[in-house]
């Protein structure tokens, strides 16, 4: 007889409440950024976080993503709550939940594209397994990279570097996908067939995407808006002006 499926996962895959962020902490120029931000991400959301410059959404992404640490409040990832967890466990929980994408892909340049999107298991496990070489070569696949697995950084446009940094984000399937200005240093065409192929993923995959965008355009094609002004949350829900689901990807 097998083994029974393993359960699905429920309830929201991140929840954050009141999240305080302050910097130079007693100090006469001590300074909060994050004044009590409450929100949850459920599975399989697609939300964008906007805001002005200076308003916050960098601090919160990389608190999101364990790489800053909270003043205070509480910050659960699958039921964990992760603060007070030691920098050890932080990394081990950042990969294996979470994928990151960034304006500036931070590919390596001597790499190949196929040893790029390898490179977190390489850092996770320490070896690439043929299984994972070959499922790296699945995923470049899926972004219309089929041609470019072996060609290095500086051989690709923009918008294909920026195919290779999404590969690399999604190749061990992490639940949530944190993108920061994925699309701010592309053109306005390779801004859209980026985004495209992200909406495209994450229903393929269903993957959790939180994605800060400065394009009203690109928030607008979203499922859901956190909107930050001061370091507070001023509005959580669908974009203003929403378009049909079925547009928006």
């Amino acid at each position: 007889m097998s083994a029974p499926a393993a359960a699905t996962p429920t309830g929201p895959l991140i929840e954050l409440e009141d999240i305080r962020k302050s910097y130079n902490l007693g100090l006469p120029n001590e300074a909060e950024v994050l004044h009590g931000l409450s929100f949850s991400v459920g599975r399989g959301e697609f939300a964008a976080l906007i805001g002005p410059s200076g308003s916050g959404k960098s601090t919160l992404l990389n608190i999101v993503g364990l790489l800053e640490r909270m003043t205070a409040g509480s910050y659960r990832i699958e039921g964990e709550e992760v603060n007070g967890l030691d920098d050890g466990a932080l990394t081990l929980r950042r990969r294996t939940t979470l994928g990151f994408v960034f304006q500036f892909h931070h590919l390596l340049p001597a790499f190949s594209a196929l040893e790029n999107v390898t490179l977190p298991a390489l850092m996770r496990e320490g070896r690439v397994t043929p299984a994972q070489r070959e499922r790296a070569r699945a995923v470049l696949a899926a972004v219309g990279l089929v041609d470019a697995m072996g060609k290095r950084p500086g051989e690709l446009s923009g918008g294909m570097q920026q195919r290779v940094a999404i590969a690399r984000a999604l190749v061990l399937e992490p639940p949530l996908v944190l993108a920061d200005e994925p699309t701010g240093n592309l053109d306005t065409v390779s801004s859209d067939e980026v985004f495209t192929l992200m909406r495209r993923m994450h229903a393929e995959l269903n993957t959790s995407f939180l994605v800060v965008t400065h394009d009203p355009r690109l928030a607008a094609r979203c499922d859901r808006v956190l909107e930050l002004v001061d370091g507070r949350l001023v509005h959580d829900g669908a974009p203003a002006g929403a378009a049909d689901p079925v547009a928006r990807g």
